[in-house]
């Protein structure tokens, strides 16, 4: 006959000694969603890169007066001592790089290129991040509305959206810039130009938003949780607001992350047609557009923006890609 079994003793030390080594008398703490991304997204190393490579350019042109004042020159003085009075190209090797210009000069105005660039990033930037924001702000509130109330008014925002997106965006930009004028809403010269490219971009870039948060909410729209707050009596204002828009916020974050280099690519695209920032407000596509004329002399001049833009836009992406995937529960 077999003895009974001792069950006497307290719940910590029936458990096995290998949770009572790994815990101890600490109790176990839940993770918020925001903390369970947050660790998802610090093991992606490429996406806390493009996320230093993007905090680096903000700080960049945040502090771009500082930056030249350190380092480059005033962006529109001219040294023509600097350049060959015959061809134009810059004197000494590679662009007239030195420890006074870090990235040379340009040909034939002999301008800072360093300082350009610094202040090109603050145009690209302020343009890409605003115009994204219009676009997010727009896109979110049509598409919500059109994927929770539905009928006739989604009917309304869909074809509104239809039609947006099939709009030839730059023709109507160009247009638009040359015949606005020299002073508009308080501001005038750059500051006009920027602003229509900022109203422009957001207005033909908040469909592509308002798309992908009419499908979410239609979603949304038919969970336990929503039909529980029905049920108690909540309005649809309420609904919309408190039940549906919480639930919006990653991939409405995952999007601007994404939408803001197409932007800047829009901007820069614009400003080497010609109708971007005005002179001498420099600009990554601005500064392509002059070196289409020199850059079998001075190949750096076209190097140096594309370059920019380049690692811009790819930082902007990279870090995109990994904050969807470490917002999106379903990935692993």
């Amino acid at each position: 006959m077999t003895a009974p079994l001792d069950v006497s003793g307290t719940a910590m030390e029936a458990q096995p000694e290998a949770v009572i080594e790994g815990v101890g008398a600490k109790a176990i703490e839940g993770r918020s969603l925001g903390q369970i991304a947050w660790m998802r997204l610090k093991r992606d190393k490429v996406a806390i890169g493009g996320a230093i490579v993007v905090f680096l350019l903000i700080l960049i042109a945040v502090l771009a007066p500082l930056i030249v004042g350190l380092f480059g020159h005033p962006i529109d003085k001219w040294n023509n001592d600097l350049v060959d009075p015959g061809t134009g190209a810059p004197l000494g090797s590679f662009g007239g790089i030195s420890s006074e210009h870090l990235l040379g000069v340009e040909p034939t105005t002999g301008r800072d290129i360093f300082s350009r660039i610094v202040y090109g990033a603050q145009v690209s930037l302020l343009i890409g991040v605003l115009s994204a924001l219009v676009a997010v702000l727009i896109g979110t509130i049509m598409g919500g509305m059109a994927g929770f109330f539905g009928g006739w008014l989604d009917q309304m925002i869909s074809r509104l959206m239809d039609l947006l997106l099939a709009f030839p965006q730059l023709l109507f930009a160009i247009a638009l810039v040359s015949v606005v004028p020299d002073k508009l809403w308080g501001l005038e010269g750059s500051g006009v130009r920027m602003g229509v490219l900022i109203v422009v971009i957001g207005l033909f870039g908040w469909p592509y938003i308002g798309r992908i948060v009419r499908g979410q909410v239609i979603t949304l729209r038919e969970r336990e949780f929503v039909d529980a707050a029905r049920s108690l009596g909540a309005t649809r204002m309420h609904i919309l607001r408190s039940e549906i828009l919480p639930n919006l916020v990653a991939p409405i974050l995952v999007y601007t992350t994404l939408i803001i280099p197409t932007n800047i690519l829009t901007e820069a695209s614009l400003s080497f047609l010609g109708v971007g920032v005005k002179a001498p407000t420099p600009s990554w596509g601005q500064m392509l557009s002059d070196a289409i004329s020199t850059y079998q002399t001075a190949p750096l001049f076209m190097i140096i923006p594309g370059t920019a833009i380049f690692v811009t836009v790819l930082a902007f992406n990279l870090f995109g890609d990994g904050l969807r995937d470490a917002l999106d529960p379903r990935v692993r």
